[in-house]
């Protein structure tokens, strides 16, 4: 009889060493884990630059696929210049025209940004671009975004 309680004994010793053992391995894995630098980019390098579908932005802002209107007295728009959207603030008198020059992809441009060489975005409205030689010139050209159709504005 003393022999079982022996061997029940050593069970008890054993099960509990092993249980031990593995709480025990289970802190190192932990311990290395969390002490082990985080993966990512290397220290000093640039994050990657951010690609903004202006298109996608656009069509978001109304724009459609006709050409811009032109207002009345001002020259005739160049070709090359369409109007996608507007992001005109109305109080701060900031914000940004999606323009598109010779077929290429919109880009933002804010007001007093040079859009071509002796063209600057004069001001913003709501739903026109003023260009001209230089802010608070008199403008030169005037890109309005096109009503929808049946729509109006809104």
């Amino acid at each position: 009889m003393a022999q079982i309680a022996s061997s029940a004994l050593w069970r008890v010793r054993l099960a509990t060493l092993a249980l031990w053992a593995l709480a025990g391995a289970g802190a190192l894995y932990w311990a290395l884990a969390l002490a082990a630098p985080a993966a990512g980019p290397a220290p000093g390098a640039a994050p990657p630059a951010l690609r903004i579908d202006s298109q996608a932005v656009a069509r978001l802002l109304g724009a459609g696929a006709a050409q811009p209107s032109i207002q009345q007295g001002a020259p005739a728009a160049p070709a090359r210049l369409v109007l996608h959207g507007v992001l005109a603030g109305s109080q701060s008198g900031g914000g940004a025209a999606l323009i598109a020059i010779d077929g290429q992809p919109a880009r933002p441009y804010r007001v007093g940004a040079v859009v071509e060489p002796g063209l600057v975005v004069q001001s913003l409205s709501r739903r026109e671009v003023l260009l001209g030689p230089a802010v608070g010139a008199a403008s030169s050209l005037a890109l309005q975004m096109p009503l929808r159709p049946g729509g109006g504005e809104r």
